[in-house]
């Protein structure tokens, strides 16, 4: 398996993809689960299932972290990504708009065609970040010649209304590389990617579909403004569920758990949420975004659930209130890399968060047909006991949650929309007679990746002793060579490097190493640590400030994790409080999270390992390197 990192991939016709080790070329998409692929070698078509594809990838690249991207390179990927905007979402792009554009925004019409192609094949502003000169080690070029003369087949030969086959734009190429007596001819998958990387806007356009192409990639004005199309605008928020959960021990209360969910406002399909019993923060609002964007198989698994949820992909705009974890700079940051628009709700205008309230609204209504429901309020709860009814544990309350979204609301009419939630979405993917539709949205390569942009960042030295963050030491051989680095940009002062972390298991932190542009898991330097969340060790520390600790210090913690767990273990059965307690250290164990749902069946990861590095396709001689 190859690394991907931030390259998106959208399955669509026309589209190069990697299934078992071989190249397909994909040629129809059958349902949202299943397409049909031709076998670039062998010519053979095969029934492929969505879940199994990946990207074609040549080369490599670092993989960046976002929070270690310069402001003066976000304002240039900015300004470019601006510069191309008009042209992005237009089905007719041709030179003559191309060198329009460029006029409008004084820069070579060359230069705006290669930043349109570098962002068309990312998918993210890595495309437009600046880049160093020169080729990265281990990727490949061909010659300049080599590659005006596929430029030259693709846009004489195949992007014609004759229509002619791939293979032949293989054999043009390679007859003419021959008659220019070139030294070496392009490798046929080499010729077979650039012509992968045409867009199906350009590919309908310029082969004779003109007609289709106006209509699938024209939107169809909606009610609510830009949601014209799935996952054009989704909305996010927060509330209390409106239900007593018991723990898995003892089967006694423990309290209400926070849900946060996101709705497609085209279709009202659910597209992601959270569950936990930590209060709303930006982990919780980044788990749920995560969870939207991936494929949801695993989870139906995890969760044991029969049944289907079609919802992946990156959205367009993510709309939500002004609430703090929504408005921190990383959150924006890593919304602004997939080119996610993040759009607050005007203060005091509820009705512009309307869809997503309703939707919390229809679901605690829902709750409080169960056992243990606190109903919406004191009146309507009148005489009801809900923590003497309540029976239901978070794993069970979370499979009843998960078989609501996909057997009941998805399948429901909404009238808001006049069908099902589940039929808009088909309708607004696959189309019918009367409307086109938009196709499978792109999603991240790898899982991994997207997770880690949207957990909490920290800038920390390293030290002899490893890294220190909250008074907690970590340490592995992979930082050794950092140790008291310097500042390359600052002569005097010791460089900071970027370590992220998941407040629900802070017994590992992951460390961007900057060379090699990878991510390496950092566990306690002191092994005999546990595993704890940032809100158990929080209590801990307090407890050792109060036993006469003046500073955190590790033993002392450790002591006083201890003490509280086998006071909040001999405790469970008779307080709700030290129930909750337990059960969140249970869940927070668990480790799971929307890129790994079945983490916690599997292995146990080493205590380092690379995550992933961004591989990029072949080097095009008109590039920028500006």
């Amino acid at each position: 398996m190859r690394d991907t990192g931030r390259q998106t991939f959208r399955p669509i016709p026309g589209t190069m993809t990697v299934s078992d080790g071989n190249i397909y070329r994909i040629t129809e998409v059958l349902d949202f689960e299943t397409i049909i692929g031709t076998d670039v070698e062998s010519g053979r078509s095969a029934s492929l299932r969505v879940a199994d594809l990946a990207p074609v990838v040549d080369g490599s690249k670092k993989v960046q972290d976002i929070d270690s991207i310069t402001d003066e390179n976000w304002k240039i990927a900015r300004e470019r990504f601006t510069a191309i905007q008009p042209l992005i979402g237009r089905f007719d792009v041709g030179r003559r708009e191309v060198e329009a554009r460029a006029q409008e925004v004084g820069v070579n019409f060359t230069t705006l065609y290669r930043w349109l192609k570098r962002y068309r094949n990312a998918g993210t502003l890595d495309g437009l970040m600046p880049e160093k000169r020169g080729v990265k080690k281990g990727v490949r070029k061909i010659s300049v010649h080599a590659e005006q003369i596929i430029q030259h087949v693709i846009d004489e030969l195949y992007l014609t209304v004759q229509r002619p086959s791939v293979q032949k734009v293989v054999l043009e190429v390679r007859r003419r590389c021959m008659e220019a007596k070139l030294p070496e001819a392009p490798h046929p998958n080499t010729i077979r990617a650039r012509v992968s990387e045409i867009s199906e806007r350009d590919l309908l356009r310029k082969r004779g579909y003109r007609e289709k192409a106006k209509n699938k990639f024209t939107p169809v004005p909606g009610q609510f403004p830009n949601a014209d199309y799935p996952l054009a605008v989704v909305q996010v928020d927060h509330t209390p569920a409106d239900i007593i959960l018991v723990d898995d021990i003892y089967r006694k209360p423990i309290g209400r758990p926070i849900v946060t969910m996101a709705i497609d406002v085209f279709s009202r399909m659910v597209v992601g949420y959270y569950l936990s019993f930590d209060a709303p923060s930006s982990t919780s609002v980044g788990m749920c975004v995560a969870h939207a964007i991936l494929p949801k198989e695993d989870w139906l698994v995890l969760h044991n659930v029969d049944a289907t949820w079609p919802v992946s992909g990156l959205m367009t705009t993510i709309h939500v209130d002004n609430g703090s974890d929504f408005r921190s700079e990383s959150f924006r940051n890593s919304c602004a890399m997939y080119n996610i628009r993040l759009e607050y709700r005007p203060v005091k205008q509820a009705r512009f968060g309307g869809h997503i309230e309703r939707l919390l609204g229809t679901f605690l209504k829902e709750f409080h047909g169960l056992p243990g429901t606190t109903f919406s309020s004191i009146k309507d709860r009148d005489e009801y006991d809900s923590e003497k009814h309540a029976t239901m544990t978070k794993s069970e309350f979370e499979t009843w949650l998960v078989t609501l979204i996909c057997k009941v609301y998805h399948k429901r009419v909404h009238s808001g929309i006049g069908m099902t939630p589940e039929k808009k979405w088909e309708l607004g993917i696959f189309g019918d007679e009367d409307n086109p539709g938009r196709g499978l949205s792109s999603i991240p390569a790898d899982r991994e990746v997207l997770l880690l942009d949207f957990l909490p960042m920290f800038r920390r030295t390293i030290q002899a002793y490893g890294v220190s963050i909250d008074g907690l030491t970590y340490y592995a051989d992979v930082i050794r060579q950092w140790i008291n680095a310097d500042d390359p940009e600052n002569p005097g002062t010791k460089r900071q490097f970027i370590f992220r972390r998941d407040p629900r298991d802070i017994s590992i932190i992951w460390f961007h190493d900057p060379d090699l542009g990878m991510y390496f898991r950092i566990p306690f330097a002191d092994q005999s640590m546990p595993s704890m969340s940032i809100w158990e060790y929080t209590l801990a520390a307090k407890r050792a400030r109060q036993n006469g600790m003046k500073s955190t210090n590790e033993a002392a913690v450790l002591q006083a994790l201890n003490d509280l767990r086998q006071q909040v273990d001999s405790s469970s059965e008779k307080t709700k409080k030290a129930r909750r307690q337990q059960q969140r250290r249970k869940e927070h164990s668990k480790k799971m999270s929307p890129s790994q749902p079945l983490a916690a069946n599997s292995t146990t990861l080493e205590k380092v390992v690379p995550v992933s590095a961004l591989l990029e396709g072949v080097v095009n001689p008109l590039d920028d390197i500006a």
